[in-house]
């Protein structure tokens, strides 16, 4: 069935091969800060609700956006801590939470979360914790959105686009293709289950 989708973080490395694999079947429209058809900040209430007013209805809203601070436990303050909490986390959240009125019955969410939540790194609490929450959101969420709409997240490894600047948080990993983790953002839109958080390690 070809779908109208909503790709929030398009111009990301795991955002733009997200945009390629389901542009084969599907009309992508490309959120983000820039390089956009339509600008978002998803830290933003008032942002997240003009993006979905200016777009009108869509069957699946994808986002590959999200950040947080990379910093030792010791050092991690909660002004530091809070860029998880507002981007990662809240933002990601929001999106589905301001834009359930947007999305057609039996259309769906997928979220975004992260290896470093179930395989801890250095430097990396602070973003787990946003990851675990968003898992969290989605596995209880899923048993009550209305109208058939299903909602999802990706857990993906540190990508090998990626290595040359983060390989250094990652020691031992072994990365993987934005690729491949596009294609479980695939799986969840174009598939049948939901509550899911499907890993690509």
């Amino acid at each position: 069935m070809h779908m109208r989708i909503l790709v929030v973080g398009a111009a990301g490395t795991i955002g733009k091969e997200i945009v390629r694999e389901l542009g084969e079947n599907h009309s992508i429209i490309r959120a983000g800060r820039n390089g956009a058809d339509v600008s978002v900040d998803i830290t933003s209430e008032d942002s997240i609700r003009e993006m979905y007013k200016q777009i009108g209805k869509v069957e699946a809203v994808v986002n590959a956006s999200g950040g947080a601070n990379f910093k030792a436990v010791s050092e991690l303050t909660p002004e530091l801590n809070e860029k998880g909490i507002e981007s990662k986390l809240k933002g990601q959240i929001n999106l589905v939470l301001l834009g359930m009125e947007y999305v057609n019955d039996g259309g769906s969410f997928t979220l975004t979360t992260g290896v470093m939540m179930d395989d801890p790194i250095p430097l990396g609490a602070s973003a787990a914790m946003a990851n675990g929450g968003v898992k969290a959101f989605v596995k209880a969420s899923s048993i009550e959105m209305p109208r058939g709409i299903r909602i999802n997240s990706v857990s993906p490894n540190i990508v090998q686009e990626s290595w040359e600047k983060l390989g250094k948080f990652f020691a031992g990993f072994d990365p993987v293709p934005a690729g491949r983790v596009a294609r479980a953002f695939v799986k969840s839109v174009d598939g049948m289950q939901t509550g899911n958080n499907y890993e690509v390690y």
